[in-house]
């Protein structure tokens, strides 16, 4: 029986390998000669054996801090949890640390956490960020930090080696209110927060309905929210537009808008449907459930962290990628 703490030794014995993978391993710099199944390995070995390195003393000799920003607009909404835990899965098997980073969507915050990420505070970023181009991080890429994006329109990828990945919510959006026009509506209102994906989900809307020939009604909130949407909501009613259906761009949106149709006592469905978009855990226990699209955050961050975590040991190195994830219209009682 082995007494005393676990060494680098130890753990290359366990899991088959030279003590050097092990020290590349667990310092994060990698390399492309190391499977992502000998990584696996030999940190799942780290584990059995309790192994645990000394941070503050590789971060000395590699300057590397096994640490990874997440970077997200809100981080109270219960969108992003779900896509952190995913990330998080990803990262803790290769011994790295998330720290979870909320911009409320301003540039000045999002160009602040950017300039912080240069300055060595972290190995990596994966973002959802509703101001910045890929040029903005050209000097973070400069610095060696990677950069994975989670983005809500088409992407293809570039010269500059930023990592993409994307829900194409143009589609989605298109998809929803067609469901809504088979459905029989016609007058279909939307409602949306101001930046971030707001765009791309109201042309997709606008374009389904307008090829049905139904007339666009668009009403923007300054907030993404249940105090948004309800104020949205409000809106419209008093607009004269007389919708049947009311199309909100994310879900706490539409939790808002059933909200302010219930004070008026107007009925869901019966007298208008509420659809949303993103299907967090609260659109299955609204009533009536809320008809949405979910985007599976947690493969999405499972998908980012598992890019990043390339460029981090070398296997990917080049121009940037874009990766398109699935969606999924989820019909329920609000429609």
């Amino acid at each position: 029986m082995r007494t005393g703490r676990a060494t680098q030794k130890d753990v290359a014995r366990l899991a088959g390998v030279s003590q050097a993978s092990v020290s590349m391993v667990m310092s994060g710099g990698g390399s492309p000669a190391i499977s992502s199944e000998t990584w696996e390995r030999i940190t799942k070995a780290a584990a059995e054996l309790g192994y645990t390195p000394n941070r503050f003393a590789q971060a000395l000799k590699t300057n590397r801090t096994m640490t990874i920003a997440c970077v997200v607009p809100d981080i109270t909404n219960p969108f992003y949890p779900a896509l952190m835990r995913g990330i998080q899965s990803v990262a803790e098997n290769l011994s790295y640390d998330v720290i979870a980073v909320s911009t409320d969507g301003s540039a000045e915050r999002e160009r602040h956490f950017l300039d912080w990420s240069r300055q060595g505070r972290v190995d990596g970023v994966i973002g959802v960020f509703f101001t910045l181009r890929a040029g903005d991080f050209k000097p973070l890429l400069d610095a060696g930090v990677p950069v994975v994006r989670i983005e809500s329109s088409k992407k293809r990828g570039g010269d500059i080696a930023i990592d993409d990945i994307f829900v194409d919510s143009y589609a989605a959006a298109f998809s929803v209110t067609q469901f809504l026009i088979g459905r029989g509506h016609r007058r279909i209102a939307m409602v949306a927060g101001r930046g971030g994906p707001q765009g791309v989900r109201v042309e997709g809307y606008r374009t389904a309905l307008t090829e049905a020939g139904g007339t666009p009604y668009i009403l923007v909130d300054e907030e993404f929210s249940e105090t948004g949407g309800a104020r949205a909501a409000e809106a419209v009613l008093a607009s004269g537009y007389a919708p049947t259906a009311i199309f909100a761009a994310n879900d706490l949106m539409a939790i808002g808008v059933m909200q302010a149709l219930r004070d008026r006592g107007i009925a869901i469905p019966g007298d208008i449907a509420v659809a949303g978009f993103d299907d967090i855990s609260a659109a299955r226990l609204v009533t009536p459930s809320l008809t949405t699209v979910a985007q599976f955050q947690g493969d999405m961050g499972e998908k980012a962290a598992q890019i990043l975590m390339e460029r981090l040991r070398g296997a990917s190195p080049g121009a940037g990628t874009a990766l398109e994830m699935p969606y999924s219209l989820i019909e329920r009682g609000s429609t």
